[in-house]
């Protein structure tokens, strides 16, 4: 089986975009964050690991598909459950990730208004697991010089970047909470040993560029 990997035209985009912001060589973990979530280590414009494989179920927490799953787990659902195969790519497409553990919603927004410990704990998770998968894509390129947020939660969730920074500022991440809130480019103090910035994805625009490139 190949690991193939997801969200190519997002990270295509923000590759494009990354001399704006200085990092057109360097180390850059980029993080698209959505209902669908992926992350993705990129060194000098290219893709170097990726959260996902076979399918777009894998890596991250999503919407309502669980990212990194124990394969026992699918096992135990068919012995103990009398789950099929139908039965078992449901709960892992349509009833997984932040709705699977909530109970409450896949909506970010939603979850993040919610007072329930269910909903709290969702947000939680898929914070923890995006901290720590961009950690390990830094260890996958030996280094880091920078963090990019995109996508739906990426661009315009500041509780959700928050809280993501916060667990990696042992890497060097110092939030201006100000310029975050503010959903400004730069989310990092002047005085960061790490900058992390928000970029905006254009998958449709990228889409068009590839194809006016082929004609």
């Amino acid at each position: 089986m190949r690991r193939y990997g997801f969200h190519g035209l997002s990270y295509a985009a923000i590759a494009r975009r990354l001399p704006e912001i200085g990092l057109a060589h360097g180390k850059v973990v980029v993080c698209h964050l959505g209902s669908g979530a992926s992350a993705c280590a990129i060194e000098s414009g290219k893709s170097v690991a990726s959260s996902m494989g076979f399918s777009a179920v894998d890596g991250l927490m999503m919407g309502s598909r669980p990212g990194y799953i124990d394969p026992e787990v699918i096992l135990y659902w068919q012995e103990h459950e009398g789950m099929g195969v139908k039965d078992v790519r449901r709960e892992l497409y349509k009833n997984s990730g932040l709705l699977g553990v909530s109970g409450v919603s896949a909506d970010m927004r939603e979850l993040l208004a919610s007072e329930l410990p269910e909903a709290r704990e969702a947000v939680e998770l898929f914070c923890y697991r995006a901290a720590r998968e961009a950690a390990s894509l830094a260890a996958a390129m030996r280094g880091l010089d920078g963090l990019v947020f995109t996508a739906g939660i990426g661009e315009h969730s500041a509780e959700v970047r928050a809280r993501i920074l916060q667990q990696l500022s042992w890497l060097g991440f110092e939030l201006d909470h100000a310029a975050n809130l503010a959903h400004a480019r730069r989310l990092t103090a002047a005085g960061s040993r790490l900058p992390a910035y928000v970029l905006p994805t254009d998958e449709e625009g990228e889409m068009a560029r590839q194809a006016a490139r082929l004609l």
